[in-house]
């Protein structure tokens, strides 16, 4: 697999870090908190890869064919 986009990943992530650091946060708690929060992404995507399909309503926001230009 092509590296550029973990290359791209961990510039944004420096870039993320060292915005919330300037404002404040130690970097270490910073740290653990993002591994944390990925643990917790990973967990809820075994659970269900899809979680969109399970929104209510979902199947109201297709496209209506109630317009001026439809097809009868």
């Amino acid at each position: 697999m092509n590296r550029d986009w973990r290359d791209c990943l961990r510039e944004r992530l420096e870039d993320f870090v060292d915005s919330l650091v300037v404002q404040g946060a130690k970097q270490a708690d910073f740290y653990d908190a993002i591994v944390e929060e990925v643990e917790h992404l990973r967990t809820a995507y075994e659970r269900d890869p899809d979680p969109a399909e399970d929104r209510p309503g979902a199947e109201a926001e297709e496209p209506s064919n109630e317009w001026s230009g439809a097809l009868p």
